[in-house]
């Protein structure tokens, strides 16, 4: 059985940082893309950051020059820095992995969710 954890999420105030973690576990051939999703109260979930297996890195807007997705393949991990964090960016954070689980057979799974609060 596969399956992601995540860690790092918490309390922080306007500016500060935080640095997430996912980390996948069980029987794995290869991980693809990886990417982190949030989701504020009321609103729909959105992508926030990607990598692909080369390490390309794509990112939302909101968080272009803030935030950055990092991956560590001999750990199955990825990452999320966090800087210059704004109340806005309070959410619930989702990491997400294209999993190669079989020869002929890929999942997309999702870790658990960990909250982000930033306040003013």
């Amino acid at each position: 059985q596969v399956q992601l954890v995540e860690s790092g999420g918490g309390l922080v105030q306007a500016g500060g940082s935080l640095r997430l973690s996912c980390a996948a576990s069980g029987r794995l051939f290869s991980i693809n893309a990886q990417a982190w999703y949030r989701q504020a109260p009321g609103k729909q979930r959105e992508l926030v950051a990607s990598i692909t297996s080369d390490g390309s890195t794509t990112y939302s807007d909101s968080v272009k020059g803030r935030f950055t997705i990092s991956r560590d393949n001999a750990r199955n991990t990825v990452y999320l820095q966090m800087n210059s964090l704004k109340p806005e960016d309070t959410a619930v954070y989702y990491c997400n992995m294209g999993l190669r689980v079989g020869i002929l057979r890929s999942i997309d799974a999702w870790g658990q969710g960990t909250q982000v609060t930033v306040s003013s």
